[in-house]
Order: C-alpha cells, then sequence, then structure tokens
C-alpha cells in the first residue's frame, strides 16, 4: 500500500494505561488490529494476536509489539470455528496466565452491489467472519474475563451499520449486528463487571479498502468526510486504548465514532 498505513506515531506516548493487563486482538496481523496491539503494548499490555493465514503480516505486528518491550504471541486459526476460539484462548492463558482483554475486530468485506445477485457462500462466510466468530470467542473467554479486575471486550463495528452502504449489504449487516451484540451483552455481564463496548470506525486507510474496491474507489477514499481524508489505523486505535483502560470505568454499551466528522444518530 501506498502510502503505508500508520500504525503507531512516535508522537503518541504511553502513559502504562493497561501496564500488567493481557489483551487478545482478533484480525491483529494488519489494519487497525496492528494498531491497536501496537497502542496497547505502548501503554503496557502484553498481546496475543490472532489471525487467518498471513503470517509476515502478524510477524510485523509481533515485532512492533516486541519494540515496545511487551511479550506477543501469534495464534493461527479460523475463528470462524468454535473449536479454534477456544484453542486460541487456552493458548493465550497457557503464555499469559491470565486474559483481561478481548478485542473483536477480525473482519471481511466484499462488494455486493447486485442484491439478487448475492453469492451464498461469500454472505455465508462474511457472517462466519464477522459475526459467529465473535460470538465464539467471547463465550471461550468469558470464564477467563471474569476473574479479571480490569475486564473489557471491544467490539469493531463501522459508520455502515448506521448509516447503509448500498454496496456493502453483507459486511453493513454484519455491522449493525455487532452493534445489538455490544449493547446486550454488556446488559448481561455489568454485574459480572466485565465491560462491553465497541468502536464504529468511518473511512480508515487498511488493507481491506485496496483488497475490496477498484482502484477509482481507492483514489477516492475518505475524501467525502467533513475533514475531507481517510483516517489512519493509529486514530481509531486510541478509541480502543480508551475503553481497555480505566478511563472508562463507567461506560458499557457504548459506541465511540471515530469518522472524520460524520454526524452519527442511533
Amino acid at each position: 500500500m501506498r502510502p503505508q498505513p500508520e500504525s503507531i506515531p512516535e508522537r503518541y506516548h504511553g502513559s502504562n494505561k493497561l501496564a500488567g493487563r493481557v489483551a487478545l486482538i482478533t484480525g491483529g496481523d494488519s489494519g487497525i488490529g496492528r494498531a491497536v496491539a501496537a497502542l496497547f503494548a505502548r501503554e503496557g499490555a502484553d498481546v496475543a494476536i490472532a489471525y487467518l493465514e498471513e503470517r509476515p503480516d502478524a510477524l510485523e505486528t509481533q515485532r512492533l509489539v516486541e519494540s515496545e518491550g511487551r511479550r506477543c504471541l501469534l495464534v493461527r486459526g479460523d475463528l470462524g470455528r468454535k473449536a479454534a476460539c477456544v484453542k486460541a484462548v487456552a493458548r493465550v492463558i497457557t503464555e499469559f496466565g491470565k486474559l483481561d482483554i478481548v478485542v473483536n475486530n477480525a473482519a471481511e468485506q466484499h462488494e455486493d452491489a447486485d442484491f439478487e445477485g448475492l453469492d451464498e457462500s461469500t454472505l455465508i462466510a462474511t457472517f462466519r467472519t464477522n459475526v459467529f466468530a465473535m460470538f465464539f470467542l467471547t463465550e471461550a473467554a468469558l470464564p477467563q474475563l471474569k476473574k479479571s479486575k480490569h475486564a473489557a471486550i471491544i467490539n469493531t463495528t463501522s459508520v455502515t451499520a448506521y448509516r447503509g452502504s448500498p454496496g456493502l449489504l453483507a459486511y453493513s449487516a454484519t455491522k449493525g449486528a455487532i452493534v445489538s451484540f455490544t449493547r446486550s451483552l454488556s446488559q448481561g455481564l455489568a454485574e459480572e463487571n466485565v465491560r462491553v463496548n465497541a468502536v464504529a470506525p468511518g473511512p480508515i486507510w487498511t488493507p481491506l479498502i485496496p483488497a475490496s474496491f477498484d482502484a477509482q474507489k481507492v483514489a477516492k477514499f475518505g475524501s467525502d468526510t467533513p475533514m475531507g481524508r481517510a483516517g489512519e489505523p493509529w486514530e481509531v486505535a486510541t478509541c480502543f486504548v480508551y475503553l481497555a483502560s480505566d478511563d472508562s470505568s463507567y461506560m458499557t454499551g457504548q459506541v465511540l465514532h471515530p469518522n472524520g466528522g460524520e454526524i452519527i444518530n442511533g
């Protein structure tokens, strides 16, 4: 990608907001997930990265985390399968002995402007990655999170969940499901002291963009926001830091909107 997405700027100074905590981040090999891993590490957390198959990308995220003096575990697997989620959590506990933060971030996106021509296998795959994996991993992690004094679940939804996107029907539907999941689960876990929140990014410059759209759309990506540009991954990752830290101790069931100025209702 040119330019390369910015995962962690030198001007970002950590302040030990997550010191001593352990986070499991899905889709952490690139894009927003990589930036979250890097900022979490700068804030003092050890990090486990769950990824599907892009090992070189995962190794780069690991390098960023370890350059901050923190440990990084790489966990490869298809989290759309329940057994893989159970295995991922077990590996985190074996490596770090605990789990404090889960970031459900892994996603796939496909253009599907022709509703009458939706491909069934692509539709199922999108929901399996974006929704089923979130259910499976959260279920597997909950027994461990309930042992933590700083338990936080943070889900990645999207601006498309609020304003829709005619060319991303399946993707937008999954992101709407994530909002409802976040709000519902937060109410069920409030008395357990497990906070559940979400982040709804607008147009962010990540590898998902050139992989999903043609060159003409990529060239104009983000230019229609009030700020006139796409956001960088680190500009979203700061929201995850806030929601994972004690700074947001009175927040659950909420969604933050780093989207370049678009006004969101709902």
